[in-house]
């Protein structure tokens, strides 16, 4: 039978697709099943000439071939429509992508076999299925050919003529599949208009289209710059004009970058409809019901946000390609937009990235698993595969290659783009301004014991990263600290560019620039430093545009059209990294400067090739300003190790093994220390362009001096092989210039400065006052302003931890004895002015507290430290909400489900807890609101196992249910059924098995529905949600505990248990007034209806449902 008529006979769902769909293959009849036609192999593909089944077909030229009906009607006939459309394309798409899978595999196993190790992995019998078959056919093909050769004398076989009926048959099955022909193009493809692709990318188009014939998806992972929007677009175009597929594609993008993709589908392939999905949600409301679903469209372009806002609607689609920009974004696969594009029903997907593969191979299989989940389903397998082979790192690497070469195209535009001149990179090294110098001190002398290591394991990293922050903010320019730019009243003055050594040198920089008539880039990582380079262009009369992250859509698109129009006089663009760094083309710009570096070097990448892109006639310089003998140095070094990972691995389409992706605590302490015994050495400025001056000849000299260290630095990065890299940590990058920074922890101490000045609070921001005060590298500065001390160590008490109330009074005579002991005086609360008289009683009474004082006996320490100990002090305000979430959804005494509940916490851990809980919990704040949470969620727990032991009783009621079981239906449920009962007691059966509560209950009640071979031709309940079959399933249970409840049924408020919570979408019924006696069949009711219509058919598919009725002959009813 072929699949055209099967497809009209089946009217197959799509209304929900699951996340794996794209293995999950649906049964054939047996009468359809001979070698590879039960997996669609020799079995017709979709007619795609037929309206029905039309992937180009919409519901609006279904509908519209109706007459015209009432609003009502008019409104469920489109929507019928349109889910028989959804239906059918998916049934199509469903088709191609089992032609897909057997075309897949045949090639992947003909490349290597390597990849029969992952697909075997693969838990889907079906797949097993297909391997077994491929096995087979290709067995029975080499016995038959060594037969032959036998019979006819070795290769004389190959020589005979066919045979009429075998080239006939080889006819028929090559019209079947389209033989195979594949498409290659040698030069811009006619429908490209506006411009002609150049031949590498030609050549990515015909990877493209190889991929598609062979049924793979691909990652496109082509350099920044290369055109990979205009190769998609092409690809795109072959599909649309040659292949005959117009869409529905999806291209998910970055918000930044749907003008620019709506603007190259206009100028390469103006005729492909485009959808932008994007704007208010009164703006997509409109766009969603006047394009999207009418399927209005050709490719659909929204940004990721959209796409989990618009989640519902987009995931009815059937879309034939899945184009995902910036496929780093779903690297990892339990983000959520990786899993909902996952959701998503597609043929094919394609990845674009020009940053692939950076860090580890378990983000390696999540895009991998994206493309083909049916080759790479399991992770563990994955990296089990590759970690057995760590004995021989080139091993590892060849079998990677191996891996990636049949879904990955990687280019850089030094082996295809011949007219784009490399980029020079140039790393200038800057010092530190006598301003720089004494905030560095300040910072590192405010955390002294941390930057010395002192404090052993007790520092945070959160605080060491912070450390860090501050020193970088340190080195691009101290105004960005409050209080260091000199005023009121600020003015803007040559001090904007002495005060930092960075500025110095852009100064100098920028006019050289300037004078030779290049244009610039300016990025940073803060768009405060931003502010300030406005000022400074303002002082030096620079024409200038700024993108940042706050810059509105609109107005970035205007900023780059003014920048880059024809004779702008913009001289400065002025950009974050992260915010101006994708999609964005700036090739007016010849120059490149990077005020400071990104932790990911692919970030500071990616800004580069704003500039350096097609489309760039100049020669690209790239200055990158380090500041010397600082942090900035160390955060390069590492950048540089990331560099040579790509250029190892990614360059060849490789990976890499696990690495470390961010910096471990010591690696971060190493950082802050280096050069920090030369900036408190110091006594004035330090290094290059740090006195504020810097001659024509200093810059030169700076200059030269830049690209030699650039040089030296690529070598020594250039030696290391992949295993080097892999056990990199900073200590392989002490030696530097010459000079070795091993850290001292003995020199880098407490000699340093005087740590007393952490203590200083006070907010003093006259400049000469300030610095007087608090930059002193001497003894102790007295001072004689009143101030509070840090007060002793101790814990902090919440409620939830039970700690004695003994303990909290021993922590208050501690701290009233420090504060005696410091002679310092009582505070004054905080309070309105007309309670001031009560809170000065409060005061003296505090302070009477303080006069008394006494110092805590060795006894009191001793009991203090034994009462810490009977509290829970590693218990936080989550662990008490998750406690608390646990115990109403497991009982108060299931503690091993409440350990599922609370992160890091094991059952008898759980239990000592709950222990002190239920004996102290009625001293927490709010207790009444927190039993009120345990209370309600135990009466959900009792209702539930209510509901099951009734279903469990229903159940048991028949031998066998599914043919015997007898639902007594409630007169407003038959009203508005549109469900068989062999469907509602296909679900009773599916809800004793699977329970009525749980995560995803009703999406396996679904898969079971479309595992059955019970409704393999039950179109409505194939294509039935999960949120409809919950819906249902809640009417079910509600008759059920109507019939079998015992009178007891209402709760204890008097409230009834269980409420009928019928939602059914269908058309409303009005309830009658009186009820059928046996709660099954209405006689006087349908009576009425029969005179009112006669002519009409029960809205019911199964309209005479009665309590004696056969159940099989029932459940053939007419569909509606």
């Amino acid at each position: 039978m072929p699949r055209k008529s099967a497809a009209k006979a089946e009217e197959p769902s799509s209304d929900e697709v699951s996340a794996h769909s794209d293995v999950e293959m649906q049964d054939q009849p047996d009468d359809q099943m001979s070698g590879f036609k039960k997996f669609g192999y020799n079995v017709d593909t979709p007619d795609y000439t037929d309206s029905d089944t039309n992937p180009n077909t919409t519901a609006n030229s279904i509908a519209g071939d109706h007459a015209p009906l009432d609003g009502r009607k008019r409104r469920a006939e489109e929507m019928n429509m349109r889910k028989s459309m959804y239906g059918k394309k998916a049934e199509g798409l469903r088709a191609s992508k089992e032609d897909d899978t057997i075309r897949r595999f045949r090639y992947l196993l003909g490349l290597t076999d390597l990849f029969r190790h992952f697909i075997d992995t693969n838990p889907n019998p079906r797949i097993k299925e297909i391997l077994a078959e491929i096995d087979r056919q290709d067995a029975e093909e080499s016995k038959k050919s060594k037969a032959s050769k036998v019979r006819k004398g070795g290769a004389a076989a190959e020589r005979r003529r066919k045979t009429e009926q075998e080239e006939d048959a080889e006819l028929v099955r090559e019209e079947k599949h389209g033989g195979h022909n594949e498409t290659v193009f040698r030069e811009s493809p006619g429908f490209i208009q506006g411009g002609t692709m150049r031949d590498y990318q030609v050549a990515g188009l015909n990877w493209l289209i190889s991929l598609h014939e062979n049924g793979i998806s691909g990652i496109l992972a082509d350099e920044m710059g290369l055109g990979k929007t205009l190769q998609t677009i092409s690809f795109i175009g072959y599909l649309r004009y040659i292949a005959g597929i117009t869409g529905p594609h999806l291209v998910a993008v970055p918000k930044s970058t749907l003008d620019n993709w709506k603007r190259e589908f206009a100028k390469w392939c103006p005729e492909v409809n485009i959808l932008v999905l994007q704007g208010q949600k009164d703006e997509r409301a409109e766009l969603i019901k006047e394009r999207l679903v009418p399927d209005g469209f050709d490719v659909c372009i929204t940004s990721y946000e959209m796409i989990l806002r618009e989640k519902t609607h987009l995931k009815k689609f059937a879309w034939e390609y899945i184009i995902i920009d910036e496929a780093h974004r779903i690297k990892n696969e339990e983000s959520s937009l990786a899993q909902m594009v996952r959701v998503f029903n597609s043929r094919s997907r394609l990845l674009i990235t020009g940053t692939p593969l950076q860090n580890n191979l378990h983000e390696l299989w999540a895009l991998l698993n994206f493309l083909l989940p049916d080759v790479f389903g399991d992770s563990a397998a994955f990296d089990d595969w590759f970690s057995q082979q760590n004995a021989d790192s080139d091993a590892v690497v060849q079998q990677l290659h191996k891996v990636l070469r049949p879904f990955l195209l990687r280019r850089v535009k030094a082996d295809v783009e011949k007219s784009l001149l490399p980029k020079k990179e140039i790393n200038l090294y800057v010092g530190m301004s006598d301003m720089q110098v004494q905030w560095y001190k300040k910072i590192l002398e405010k955390d002294i014991d941390a930057v010395n290591g002192g404090a052993g394991n007790k520092e945070s990293k959160t605080r060491l990263l912070n450390i860090v922050m501050q020193l970088r903010k340190c080195c691009n320019h101290p105004y960005l600290f409050e209080g260091a730019e000199p005023g009121p009243p600020y003015t803007t003055d040559e001090h904007l560019v002495t005060n930092a050594a960075k500025m110095v040198m852009l100064d100098k920089l920028l006019k050289r620039m300037k004078a030779q008539g290049s244009r610039v880039l300016i990025f940073s990582q803060m768009s405060r430093v931003l502010d300030i380079m406005e000022d400074y262009s303002v002082m030096r009369g620079y024409q200038y545009c700024r993108i940042d992250g706050s810059t509105a859509h609109e107005d970035r698109i205007q900023a780059i059209d003014d920048y880059n129009k024809e004779g702008s006089e913009k001289f400065l663009f002025l950009l974050t990294t992260r915010a101006g760094g994708l999609g964005i083309n700036l090739t007016s710009a010849d120059i490149v400067v990077l005020f400071d570096s990104d932790w990911n070097p692919q970030a500071d990448l990616q800004a580069m090739d704003r500039a350096h892109r097609i489309g760039q006639t100049k020669q690209v310089y790239v200055f990158r300003f380090v500041t010397e003998m600082a942090i900035e140095e160390k955060v390069l070094e590492r950048a540089a190790q990331k560099l040579r990972l790509d250029q190892l691995v990614i360059q060849q389409g490789r990976t890499q093994a696990p690495a470390k992706n961010a910096a471990s605590k010591d690696e971060l302490l190493t950082m802050i220390q280096h050069g920090a015994e030369k900036v408190f050495s110091s006594k004035g400025p330090l290094g290059p362009a740090a006195d504020g001056e810097l001659g024509d000849d200093d810059f030169d000299a700076v200059m030269a001096r830049g690209e030699e260290m650039t040089q030296k630095l690529n070598k020594r990065y250039e030696k290391l092989g992949l295993d080097d890299l892999q056990k990199f940590t900073s200590d392989s990058t002490y030696e530097w210039n010459g000079e070795t920074f091993q850290p001292r922890k003995k020199e880098v101490g407490i000699s340093w400065i005087n740590p007393s000045k952490r203590e200083r609070k006070e907010q003093n921001y006259g400049i000469d006052s300030y610095y007087r005060k608090t930059l002193v590298t001497g003894g102790r500065t007295e001072n004689k302003q009143p101030r509070i001390p840090r007060a002793p160590k101790q814990i902090i008490v919440h409620d939830y931890q039970f700690f004695p109330e003994r303990l909290t009074e021993l922590q208050d005579k501690e701290t009233a004895w420090y504060r005696k002991e410091n002679n310092i005086k009582a505070p004054l609360p905080e309070g309105p002015d007309e309670d001031l008289e009560s809170r000065e009683a409060d005061q003296q009474l505090a302070q009477q507290e303080i006069d008394d004082a006494e110092p805590l006996t060795e006894e009191e320490k001793a009991e203090k430290e034994r009462l810490i100990e009977k509290g829970f002090p590693e218990w936080n305000k989550r662990d008490f909400q998750q406690f608390l979430n646990g115990t109403a959804k497991y009982g108060r005494t299931n503690y091993q489900g409440i350990a599922e509940e609370v992160d890091g916490k094991e059952a008898d851990e759980i239990a000592e807890y709950a222990k002190v809980f239920w004996k102290q919990y009625k001293t927490l704040d709010n207790w009444q609101k927190h039993m009120g949470v345990i209370e309600e969620g135990e009466l959900r727990v009792r209702q539930s196992e209510e509901k099951k032991r009734l279903i469990a009783k229903k159940i048991s009621m028949y031998r066998m249910p599914l043919q015997q079981m007898q639902i007594k239906y409630t007169v407003s449920t038959t009203n508005k059924k549109v469900y068989t009962e062999e469907e509602d007691k296909f679900l009773v059966v599916m809800l004793h098995k699977h329970g009525v509560e749980g995560d995803l209950i009703y999406e396996k009640i679904r898969d079971e529905i479309r595992e059955s071979p019970l409704f393999r031709f039950d179109w409505f309940f194939l294509s039935r949600t999960p949120q409809e079959i919950g819906r249902r399933c809640t009417t079910l249970i509600s008759a059920i505990v109507r019939e079998l409840g015992d009178g007891d049924a209402k709760n204890r408020n008097g409230k009834r248990a269980f409420e009928d919570e019928e939602t059914e979408d269908e058309d409303e019924v009005e309830q009658p007034k009186k009820k059928a006696k046996n709660g099954v069949k209405n006689k006087a009711l349908d009576a009425v209806k029969g005179k009112a219509s006669p002519a009409s058919t029960s809205p019911s598919r199964a309209s005479s449902v009665v309590s004696n009725g056969s159940a099989t002959k029932k459940a053939k009813g007419k569909k509606k």
